[in-house]
């Protein structure tokens, strides 16, 4: 058996990240620490914020169910599909969840893979509201994909270049660092905390095969039915490819444009990619000297867990 951790490990980290690539059994590894020291699961997941969005984001709540307990999350179904959360709402949310558990002193287990997210808290770097600039847009809308991608690429401080697969979303970062030099907008302020960072690694092979299976897995739970009732409830076609990923792609077979042989290979081969770019985000982290604990995928949970809570109680 393996001892449990008390609350008394926030005097050497502040918070636990448990991070990886698309299905490598985040949340159950976090899951099965916060039973262990008693803490609660902050999410840092770009899509999971939404209700009513689960399949296709990838929710496991069954995995927060630990022998018999039910551990508490947070920034889970926390936001209506069809809205656009952002980072700077991210840090502003994560915020008033951090500081409640560290007044109850409840230890903070961070699990995500948008790495944007949990890169954005554990480095604190300021985040801004910007306003939508609809002169600059209609300037931009006139560009090609290409060319924005080149506009983009002039600005020096760049938060993220992975996930621009849509056109609305290339302006809206443009929008974003055009109104990042001037001196007029609200920062946010963010809290600096002592992260330990842990990493689920799988070998390429072992990690394209569980991205696969798990696929499968939600389309045959219906995922391209949640996609449907969501375009019943009325959200615009645009925003969900806007989501990306499996909400694009299954968004494009129902309003005929591929076929479901050609939704199944589109959306795997995405995935696949979706994967790499989360892995050549984490390797960016810790070329700018944040460490990240790799472990391996493959051992059973006990022994994940114990690696990991051997290095909270390391001094």
């Amino acid at each position: 058996m393996i001892k449990n951790v008390t609350v008394e490990l926030n005097s050497i980290y502040d918070l636990l990240v448990v991070t990886g690539p698309t299905a490598s059994g985040k949340t159950a590894l976090a899951a099965s620490i916060a039973n262990r020291v008693g803490g609660e699961i902050i999410s840092a997941d770009s899509r999971q914020v939404y209700r009513g969005m689960n399949l296709g984001t990838g929710k496991d709540y069954d995995d927060y169910l630990v022998n018999g307990t039910h551990i508490p999350y947070h920034l889970i179904d926390i936001a209506d599909p069809g809205y656009k959360y952002n980072v700077f709402e991210y840090q502003r949310d994560f915020n008033k969840v951090y500081s409640d558990l560290k007044k109850r002193k409840i230890f903070p287990v961070v699990c995500g893979g948008s790495g944007m997210y949990a890169d954005s808290i554990i480095t604190g770097y300021k985040m801004f509201e910007v306003p939508p600039d609809s002169g600059l847009r209609i300037e931009l809308e006139k560009k090609s994909m290409e060319e924005l991608k080149e506009i983009l690429l002039t600005f020096k401080n760049l938060h993220n270049t992975t996930d621009i697969d849509t056109k609305k979303r290339v302006i809206r970062a443009i929008e974003i660092e055009h109104s990042s030099r001037n001196k007029g907008y609200h920062s946010s302020e963010f809290p600096k905390v002592r992260a330990l960072l842990i990493g689920i690694m799988f070998d390429r092979d072992a990690r394209r095969k569980r991205i696969s299976e798990r696929l499968k897995q939600r389309l045959d739970s219906g995922m391209v039915d949640e996609v449907k009732n969501l375009i019943g409830m009325g959200i615009n076609t645009e925003t969900l490819i806007y989501y990306g990923l499996e909400y694009k792609v299954i968004t494009l077979y129902l309003t005929g444009k591929i076929s479901y042989q050609e939704l199944v290979r589109d959306l795997e081969i995405a995935i696949h990619q979706f994967a790499k770019r989360q892995m050549t985000w984490f390797r960016g982290m810790e070329r700018r000297g944040i460490k990240i604990h790799w472990i391996d995928g493959e051992l059973p949970m006990e022994e994940k867990v114990k690696i990991v809570l051997d290095k909270l109680e390391e001094n």
